[in-house]
């Protein structure tokens, strides 16, 4: 009989953001491994996706954005996680399921854990969104639980892996649509002679796209293509309009789109500081593009020699960093070593694999 697994996040089927994108791989690479794979989201079904899905319903952030924030309902993010759990309750899916699977928590983690007997089905927390719950043991984190932790890089796996059963598997890249080709910057609205420095990042605070808005604006002639969206969109907004002008351009577009957008920028740099991941990185990479990034751990495991590194904190370092990228962009070569490099360690057949194989552990345990 085939494991049943069951991944649950409101957004799946409903955004494309890293998590989302992240599950729905994960789930379809899992049913080519044998497993018998359920998601639930509140987005409508996809025709023609291997595994099962069942619709729930939740109340989008942005309407929570001007609500009140105390612990646990930090942020909007915790609100809308919040209205989605009375459909996992509704549906009673638990026992259903050999391994139930999310990134969310609280109120997630805590409706798929609380009231199972003898710890089945087992619960595997992925950290899409940060380890800070598998961590840290006070106010709501004290009553965080797993029977499987997947950590995304490997500064969450040295942090976690004596507490809890763990495992170090990085997140994926589908290499047949992030692929080098032809810039399309008029589709943005560039002129197509316009060098470009792309950014796909949230509008908040912790991914400082306004210190790229300061970067670029410091740079004669070169234009910000800014895909994203979030609560700072107004302040950055007009950020964004004051010091570049009609070299500012921000859009939100479908996930399908999104090779368009990075094959748009002559360099893409992202400046978050903290990363569960970044899907961004690899993204970028693999439609052939360097990648600027800050200087952790993380991001040199993922990039490697093929990153360009710096404390993007630092605004003239950030500047001076931009220009000799534009001036002095990477071979062809170059370019193409690190798109096999990076096929290799991160095309997802090759993730879920290691994904199969740690569920597979948890099972015979």
């Amino acid at each position: 009989m085939k494991p049943k697994i069951l991944f649950v996040l409101p957004g799946l089927h409903d955004v494309a953001r890293g998590a989302e994108v992240a599950f729905e791989q994960i789930g379809a690479g899992l049913c080519e491994e044998g497993f018998e794979v359920t998601l639930m989201g509140t987005g409508p079904e996809i025709p023609g996706r291997p595994y099962h899905y069942i619709q729930g319903k939740k109340k989008n952030r942005t309407a929570f954005e001007s609500y009140p924030k105390f612990p646990p309902l930090r942020s909007e993010y915790r609100w809308e996680e919040l209205s989605f759990v009375p459909s996992i309750l509704r549906k009673g899916l638990k026992k259903e399921f050999d391994i139930t699977v999310t990134c969310s928590y609280p109120f997630v983690n805590w409706a798929l854990r609380f009231g199972r007997r003898k710890k089945k089905p087992l619960h595997v927390y992925i950290t899409e969104n940060g380890d800070w719950a598998a961590h840290t043991s006070n106010r709501e984190y004290r009553y965080f639980g797993c029977e499987g932790l997947v950590c995304t890089n490997p500064e969450y796996y040295e942090r976690n892996h004596a507490q809890w059963p763990s495992v170090l598997i990085p997140n994926g890249v589908l290499t047949d649509q992030f692929t080098p080709g032809n810039s399309e910057k008029s589709r943005f609205g560039i002129p197509e002679d316009a060098p470009v420095v792309c950014m796909v990042s949230a509008l908040i605070e912790s991914k400082y796209p306004d210190l790229g808005i300061r970067a670029v604006a410091a740079l004669d002639n070169v234009h910000l293509l800014l895909a994203g969206d979030g609560p700072m969109r107004e302040p950055w907004d007009t950020l964004g309009k004051e010091l570049l002008g009609d070299r500012y351009h921000r859009i939100t577009v479908p996930m399908d789109q999104m090779p368009a957008v990075y094959r748009s920028g002559d360099l893409f740099m992202h400046l978050s500081r903290e990363e569960a991941f970044g899907n961004i990185y690899i993204e970028a990479a693999a439609c052939g593009k360097t990648v600027i990034a800050h200087d952790t751990p993380t991001t040199r495991w993922i990039l490697g020699e093929h990153g360009v590194f710096l404390d993007t904190s630092h605004h003239d370092a950030l500047v001076n960093t931009l220009k000799q990228q534009l001036q002095h962009p990477k071979s062809p070569g170059q370019q193409t070593r690190a798109r096999a490099e990076l096929v290799d360690r991160f095309d997802w057949p090759v993730v879920c694999k290691q994904y199969a194989a740690f569920f597979r552990d948890l099972l015979t345990q």
